[in-house]
């Protein structure tokens, strides 16, 4: 529970503190299309787990994050790797396990579903 309780604040932190943190032009294109408001927090949660630690995304937040769209799901792992509380992790890492999430979650969505 505790550990839930860790990746909450570490995704609030994700979704506020670091808009500060982010670059200009990334700044603006998360305005632009409006990234943080496209997913609900539960799903948010997921996807950060599958991405900066270990974990699975379920079928339904791959939707959502499909919906988010590549760009927005792009500059927002970028904005969570310049917070500080993320310098220990390897960058390179994160954005392989950021665009193998992208990619499965893609693949499952596009999949057609079987028949009945």
């Amino acid at each position: 529970m505790a550990s839930r309780n860790v990746y909450s604040v570490l995704v609030v932190l994700f979704l506020t503190c670091g808009v500060v943190m982010a670059t200009k032009e990334n700044d603006q294109i998360i305005k632009e299309n409006n990234c943080e408001t496209k997913m609900g927090l539960p799903c948010v949660l997921e996807a950060f787990t599958s991405i900066f630690n270990t974990g699975s995304i379920s079928n339904k937040c791959c939707g959502e994050l499909v919906v988010l769209g590549k760009v927005c799901h792009s500059v927002l792992v970028k904005r969570t790797l310049k917070n500080p509380l993320f310098k220990a992790l390897n960058p390179a890492t994160i954005i392989a396990k950021s665009i193998q999430t992208w990619n499965n979650c893609l693949a499952l969505i596009d999949s057609p579903s079987p028949s009945t």
